[in-house]
């Protein structure tokens, strides 16, 4: 295409795009503006959205209200919990509900925060669904150490990605999740580098989590930090849920493991009782795993599906 041509083409996409979006014109009062058909205007617009020159968000406010929501919210006091409609299937629910968090997030945010950014499958997918929405003077934290791991996704994935699109400076853990002994976690904590990022870890006001559950599919197995004999003596033990790869029973309380010493980054004593934590849960085995969390105190905000919400309240006992 010609440039001019191209250069053209583009300022009626801008065009377009502002007297749609900003000024709420009709699509034929566009047309005629432009002196274009109106599928010609259809086009445009989806260009604008393909380029990301519009951003088009749910209100959260509108879910927050919602009455499953407000149910939720008092039985476990919550500050305030977001139930997204379910899709056709659990991988679909799950995008959906990781959307939805992604859009809310900025709006917790304020200047001046530490946000620490957990690990996991759900916490990559509001990262990847995560769009352009600085947030002045904000830190993203890695939360855990890194793990190779063959499900696609790792813990500095997941906060550089968050961190790019909330424009903020980020702190990564350079540092293994888990190491061979206690020894020699202790030592590379004292490493000046990573004492100063554990320093970071301890220092957020804010985190971004889910918990994972304790089933055999779950990606504490998939990714090697146990194996199913030590999952199933973990469930023997009570475990319900996993945050940043420790477990913890179905009050929230820790279940000590001769792995914790030997693990970089967040305890869960870091993770309780922040300003602002945004759980993060959908799923037909996480209604048992977000219930652990929030009554243990890992969590002030809620994003889930309708399905795991009602879950949720038939647990809330």
């Amino acid at each position: 295409m010609p440039q001019n041509d191209a250069s053209q083409t583009l300022d009626l996409i801008q065009r377009a795009a502002w007297a749609y979006y900003h000024d709420g014109v009709k699509q034929s009062d566009i047309a005629s503006m432009l002196q274009v058909s109106r599928a010609s205007v259809v086009n445009y617009l989806a260009e604008a959205r393909a380029r990301g020159y519009v951003r088009i968000t749910m209100h959260p406010d509108v879910f927050s209200e919602h009455q499953l929501g407000a149910e939720l919210a008092e039985a476990y006091g919550l500050q305030s919990v977001m139930v997204v409609p379910k899709a056709g299937s659990q991988r679909n629910s799950l995008l959906r509900v990781a959307k939805a968090a992604a859009d809310w997030l900025p709006g917790l945010l304020t200047a001046g925060d530490r946000l620490g950014v957990s690990w996991g499958q759900t916490v990559f997918e509001v990262a990847d669904a995560a769009t352009v929405s600085p947030v002045k003077d904000l830190t993203v934290v890695q939360l855990v150490g890194s793990l190779a791991t063959p499900l696609g996704f790792a813990a500095e994935t997941c906060s550089a990605n968050l961190a790019r699109q909330l424009r903020a400076d980020c702190i990564n853990l350079h540092a293994p999740l888990i190491l061979s002994s206690p020894d020699l976690a202790e030592q590379l904590a004292q490493e000046p580098v990573i004492a100063g990022q554990l320093q970071a870890v301890r220092s957020c006001n804010k985190t971004l989590l889910a918990a994972g559950s304790c089933t055999e599919d779950s990606h504490v197995v998939a990714s090697g930090i146990v194996d199913r004999d030590q999952l199933r003596a973990f469930v023997k033990q009570g475990a319900a849920a996993v945050i940043c790869g420790r477990f913890i029973d179905a009050d929230g309380a820790p279940i000590p493991s001769d792995s914790d010493a030997r693990m970089m980054g967040a305890t869960l004593d870091d993770m309780r009782n922040k300003e602002m934590g945004l759980l993060v849960a959908s799923g037909p085995d996480r209604a048992v795993s977000a219930r652990a969390a929030i009554r243990g105190g890992y969590a002030t905000h809620l994003v889930t599906c309708t399905d795991t919400a009602r879950d949720l309240l038939a647990l809330a006992v």
